[in-house]
């Protein structure tokens, strides 16, 4: 089977959850009319990766000023049981395209923010969410860290999709996680901009021997309001060069990385090369010594099936 995916290396419109969610519109019909059946969009694209804040804090105190941006911040979150993921529900449906995004979300019953990826199928709606399980340095200010419950795979009629956010992806048991489910399109939306992630991406196409899809964010620091400039004033021009790459599941590069520049890269996949990488290596069958190593994910969810592949 083949399919064609895109992957949007693009701006938000920063802190604007409501326009950030009409320009996702824009680019979902656009790719959808090009023939792409799976878009992915970047780490935190709904309503931005606030790279340069510091929200106030240091050690044993926080701001005022700090706290009422994180407000900001939250005020322009998403929740996943409301309005916006029903519109972007209803867009997936319109376009028959699948839909992976990369979100910070608000949950009613609580208020912290969460670091969140959605899975959302043409025809099953919203699949499930994954929730970062280990933000990294200073995010952790910010985001709060999900269980194993969050470590989700879903078969879906393009194939078996899964994935990490951005350097959870360093974790190895979190990409057996990944890998004992039968992950065959493996997501990584990031905020990693380097150079070297390029080369996570390939390991980890050839170690899961999976597409993997790197997707980032494109982004200046003038692109940020006058406001929110006068937060990063240390920072460079070009917050985050990109990097979105797609990788075979032997570790050819089949599209970018792209750096500079805004776009959306695509390529078709063909899933039967799944199979035959694994012929001469399979992480989760003959290279797999069960008689040494004994691993188990707590909490973690059986891979979920559309409806109409029951």
């Amino acid at each position: 089977m083949k399919i064609k995916v895109g992957l949007v290396q693009d701006s938000p419109v920063f802190f604007e959850k409501e326009k950030t969610l009409a320009k996702m519109e824009a680019l979902i019909r656009k790719y959808a009319k090009e023939g792409c059946e799976l878009l992915v969009f970047p780490e935190s694209f709904v309503p931005g990766y606030p790279r340069g804040f510091l929200f106030g804090a240091k050690i044993g105190s926080r701001t005022p000023e700090g706290k009422a941006l994180y407000a900001e911040y939250y005020k322009n979150s998403m929740s996943v049981d409301g309005k916006d993921m029903n519109r972007l529900v209803k867009l997936a449906k319109e376009n028959k395209v699948y839909l992976v995004a990369g979100i910070t979300e608000k949950q009613k019953h609580n208020g912290s923010l969460y670091c969140s990826m959605v899975y959302i199928s043409p025809t099953d709606g919203l699949l499930g969410v994954h929730r970062k399980i280990k933000p990294t340095g200073t995010e952790r200010l910010i985001w709060a860290e999900a269980n194993g419950e969050s470590l989700v795979t879903f078969n879906t009629k393009i194939g078996k999709l899964g994935g990490l956010i951005c350097w959870e992806n360093y974790m190895p048991l979190a990409r057996m996680a990944m890998y004992q489910n039968g992950v065959e399109i493996y997501v990584a939306p990031t905020a990693d901009s380097r150079k070297e992630w390029t080369a996570t991406m390939t390991h980890i196409a050839l170690e899961g021997r999976c597409f993997v899809l790197g997707c980032n964010q494109y982004f200046t620091k003038s692109m940020y309001s006058e406001a929110h400039r006068a937060l990063a004033v240390d920072e460079p021009e070009e917050l985050c060069p990109g990097g979105s790459v797609i990788i075979s599941p032997l570790g050819k590069v089949l599209a970018g990385p792209l750096f500079g520049k805004a776009g959306v890269l695509t390529a078709e996949l063909n899933l039967e090369e799944i199979i035959h990488s694994k012929m001469d290596f399979d992480v989760n069958g003959h290279y797999n010594r069960t008689d040494i190593f004994n691993f188990s994910t707590r909490n973690q969810p059986e891979i979920q099936k559309e409806k109409n592949l029951e």
